[in-house]
C-alpha cells in the first residue's frame, strides 16, 4: 500500500511550510511520496521548498495552470494505491492520514474519504455540501438559506442539518483534502482541465458518485484548514471563477443539451457575479478610508 499525496499551491509560502511539516510527521511510518506543485508563485515559495522540503517532488510551473491542472500534473507521476489532495493551507493532526487510509482499507466501495476540517481557532469548519442543483442554488442566491436556517429545503445545499461530528455519506466534501484510490481516478478520469478553480472537485465528486462509489465524510481525522488564503489574494478573480465553475458544472451535468436554459443560467451567474465584485470593492474602499480616518 502505497499514498501519494499532492499539494498545489500559490502564494502562500509560511503557511506550506507549516503544512509540509505536519505532513512530514504524519507519514513516518506510510510508504508514501509527496509532490508540491507551485503554481507560478510571486513569493519565496519555490525557494522555500527547495531549501527546508527536499524530500518532497518539486513542480515549478512557470504560470498559473489553474487547481484542476497542476493537480493532473501530479496525478501523471503518482505511483501511489491511493492519492491525497491536500491543501497548502493545511496543518495535519498525527494520525490524520493513517485514519483515512484505514478506513479506505476497510470499505472497498468508498471512493473518497475526507476529514473533519478545523478551522484556525480549533472550531469545526462545514466542510459538506450537497450537489449544486438549480432549485438548491437558487435558495443560496436569493439568501433563503440565511433567512430560514433551519428549513431542511432552503438549508439543504450548505447541510446546515449536519453538525459534522458523526461518520457518514456525502455529497461533496471541501477539496481542502481528499484521498481517493487510484482505481476511482482510472476509472472516471482525472480533474476536468475546463474549471480554473473552484468547482473542479464538486465535478470529480459527481462523476464518482455516478460511477457508483461511496463518499465518506471521517470525523475521527482532524486536520486544520486556514481557510481561503491564496483565494483571498485576488478576491474578485475568485468571484468570477466560482460563477464560472458553478455555470460549467450545470451545463455539463444538468442542462443536457438545453441551451437556452444554458444561456440564461449564464447570464444570470455573470450578473451576480459583478453585484458581488461591486459590493467586495465597495466594503474596501469604505474599510480602507475608515482605517485612513483613524490613522489621521
Amino acid at each position: 500500500m502505497r499514498l501519494s499525496v499532492i499539494v498545489v499551491s500559490w502564494n502562500v509560502s509560511k503557511l506550506l511550510n507549516v503544512s509540509l511539516e505536519t505532513l512530514k510527521r504524519d507519514l513516518e511510518a506510510i510508504e508514501s511520496e509527496v509532490f508540491v506543485v507551485d503554481n507560478a508563485s510571486a513569493d519565496d515559495s519555490v525557494e522555500m521548498v527547495r531549501k527546508n522540503h527536499s524530500w518532497v517532488t518539486l513542480i515549478a510551473n512557470q504560470e498559473n495552470l489553474g487547481f484542476a491542472k497542476a493537480n493532473n500534473q501530479a496525478l501523471k507521476l503518482a505511483k501511489g494505491d491511493y492519492i491525497l489532495l491536500l491543501n497548502p493551507d493545511t496543518e495535519v493532526h498525527p494520525g490524520a492520514i493513517s485514519c483515512l487510509l484505514s478506513f479506505l482499507e476497510k470499505n472497498p466501495r468508498a471512493g473518497i474519504v475526507a476529514p473533519q476540517l478545523l478551522n484556525s481557532d480549533g472550531s469545526i469548519q462545514r466542510s459538506c455540501r450537497a450537489f449544486p442543483t438549480f432549485a438548491a442554488m437558487l435558495y443560496e442566491l436569493l439568501g433563503l438559506s440565511k433567512l430560514f436556517p433551519d428549513n431542511p429545503r432552503f438549508g439543504s445545499y450548505k447541510m446546515l442539518d449536519f453538525d459534522h461530528t458523526e461518520l457518514r455519506q456525502v455529497d461533496q466534501p471541501e477539496g481542502a483534502c481528499l484521498m481517493l484510490r487510484r482505481s476511482v481516478i482510472e476509472q472516471v478520469g482525472t480533474l476536468d482541465e475546463g474549471f480554473f478553480m473552484l468547482f473542479e472537485e464538486v465535478d470529480w465528486c459527481y462523476r464518482i458518485k455516478e460511477a457508483g462509489w461511496e463518499i465518506w465524510f471521517e470525523p475521527q481525522a482532524h486536520v486544520v484548514h486556514h481557510y481561503g488564503q491564496s483565494i483571498k489574494q485576488v478576491k474578485a478573480r475568485m468571484i468570477l471563477s466560482s460563477h464560472r465553475g458553478l455555470y460549467r458544472f450545470w451545463s455539463k451535468h444538468y442542462a443536457k443539451g438545453r441551451w437556452y436554459l444554458g444561456a440564461f443560467v449564464y447570464a444570470g451567474l455573470m450578473a451576480l457575479a459583478y453585484l458581488r465584485i461591486l459590493s467586495h470593492t465597495l466594503r474596501s474602499v469604505t474599510q480602507k478610508q475608515s482605517l485612513s480616518t483613524k490613522i489621521s
